[in-house]
């Protein structure tokens, strides 16, 4: 028997007339109960980061452009209560089966994104040896999608244990891997976008060493 990876409910195999007509595709993996209680985000969101509810930029998109820094940025969900349990037991607790919960939805938003290089945001040497895998990685791999690794960063008090002035004053942690050619056109992504400060970061060093454009994008926001 089949089980949901989140709610452990068995899995019913089935197909509807409606499912056809629409061309819907169930999420491998959990079953309908907790796909619905993923919030996609709406049509009503920042235009340049996603930040549901808002209609124009944000207060997060304002304080980068007052620094004279552009957010071009995109997500799939909000990050709601089911999100943060999901990222919580996916990301902290360990369990690497969840990774393959959003596959179908990140195939199938970076099969035209063909024009760019996808480079996932890393995680230090530390947090790497504690939690064993990278969780961007993990998402990207599940889903079959093309990245490439350029960056490294050095171990830092964790994004999740900072406040909002703590995350919008992050110093520099990122550096360019050894060896590797920077693409001109990059993706940068992440699993969740907060406050924009770590894109903003991993973008800075992308665009001193030869990126032209860096936009970035997340599961999460």
């Amino acid at each position: 028997m089949t089980v949901c990876l989140l709610c452990q409910q068995a899995l019913k195999k089935r197909i509807l007339f409606s499912d056809l007509l629409l061309l819907r595709r169930e999420q491998e993996g959990i079953c309908s109960d907790c796909q619905e209680k993923f919030s996609p985000i709406s049509e009503i969101h920042c235009p340049t980061c996603f930040k549901e509810g808002e209609e124009a930029s944000c207060t997060d998109c304002l304080y980068w452009s007052n620094k004279g820094l552009e957010v071009s940025h995109e997500s799939l969900y909000r990050y709601n209560e089911q999100m943060a349990d999901y990222i919580s037991r996916y990301k902290f607790i360990g369990d690497y089966l969840l990774r393959t919960v959003f596959a179908t939805e990140l195939r199938n938003y970076f099969k035209n994104k063909t024009d760019y290089t996808l480079v996932p945001i890393p995680i230090s040497e530390k947090r790497m040896t504690e939690r064993g895998f990278n969780q961007v990685t993990g998402l990207l791999s599940a889903a079959g999608v093309s990245f490439v690794e350029l960056l490294q960063k050095e171990d830092t008090k964790k994004q999740s244990e900072k406040n909002r002035a703590e995350r919008l004053a992050s110093k520099q942690s990122f550096s360019i891997l050894a060896n590797v050619d920077v693409p001109e056109k990059i993706i940068l992504i992440d699993d969740i976008y907060t406050t924009g400060a770590t894109i903003q970061l991993a973008k800075q060093i992308l665009m001193k060493n030869g990126a032209k454009a860096v936009t970035s994008f997340s599961l999460a926001r």
